[in-house]
């Protein structure tokens, strides 16, 4: 439920852009991150912060391309949230006691400190790269590529990092007759 709670703005957002146009697209995923940040308060009592500064990007960004009739600023809304995934990623390295990931994943798993300090590290460089490759579709393609770019390749590019990531950390997780013994 919660992944496609993430996923419906991106959804309907591609669906609008294929039926209709950017501008109409841009009016419905501002409607629909509305929707998804007042589901998620209401269903769960608490949005991510993340959640909060996506909701402000996509009024703030989203508000400028329809008043301006402009698609640039929705297009670089997916390169600033991108950028500040990344920073947050990079600066949880200097501040604060655990990188960030492992404050996310460190109750599923046990790693030594310098493979969380460099899975953070990919992560970050993951974050902003993909960050960098947006704006190289922006100016280098059409709207609809960039459209496909941000609906498909994207996420495409994300799961393939989550599985590379996991192959890096298979080593680390103990085997199951370990634990048992």
């Amino acid at each position: 439920m919660k992944q496609f709670l993430e996923f419906f703005p991106i959804l309907l957002f591609f669906i609008a852009f294929k039926v209709y146009d950017i501008y109409v697209a841009t009016a419905v995923v501002i409607a629909a991150t509305v929707v998804q940040v007042a589901f998620i308060w209401f269903r769960y009592r608490k949005v991510e912060t993340m959640q909060w500064v996506t909701l402000g990007l996509v009024l703030v960004m989203g508000g400028a391309t329809l008043y301006f009739q402009n698609e640039a600023f929705i297009k670089w809304k997916f390169s600033i949230i991108e950028w500040l995934f990344g920073s947050v990623f990079l600066g949880s390295q200097f501040i604060g006691k655990k990188p960030f990931i492992e404050r996310m994943m460190s109750d599923n798993m046990t790693l030594p400190a310098v493979i969380w300090k460099r899975l953070n590290l990919l992560w970050a460089s993951f974050f902003i790269s993909v960050g960098f490759i947006n704006v190289y579709v922006m100016y280098n393609y059409n709207t609809d590529d960039w459209v496909y770019f941000k609906t498909f390749i994207a996420p495409a590019l994300m799961l393939i990092f989550i599985v590379l990531q996991m192959a890096f950390l298979y080593k680390y997780i103990p085997d199951s007759n370990e634990t048992k013994e």
